[in-house]
């Protein structure tokens, strides 16, 4: 199964990576199966969003940017909640 044109373990080192640089640029602490999580749920949510507005992005380095636009959004929505 292809996730954005990658496969299951590109997406989760992609993830992984992307969740990583948004908790360095959001300054958070999250540890690393939570960077995987964010990732990849913030590539998932942001593509769902794009997919709406008919734009499609496809292969590793879209993943690791939609990735970290989405994991930062995530990261700020917790924060909003948490608050």
């Amino acid at each position: 199964m292809d996730v954005n044109g990658v496969g299951w373990i590109t997406a989760i080192v992609v993830g992984g990576i992307a969740g990583w640089a948004a908790e360095q640029f959001m300054k958070s602490n999250m540890g690393l199966l939570m960077n995987i999580i964010l990732g990849i749920v913030g590539a998932v949510i942001l593509n769902a969003i794009l997919a709406a507005f008919h734009l499609g992005f496809q292969g590793w380095i879209a993943y690791l940017i939609i990735g970290f636009i989405g994991a930062c959004i995530l990261i700020a929505i917790g924060r909003m909640l948490k608050r």
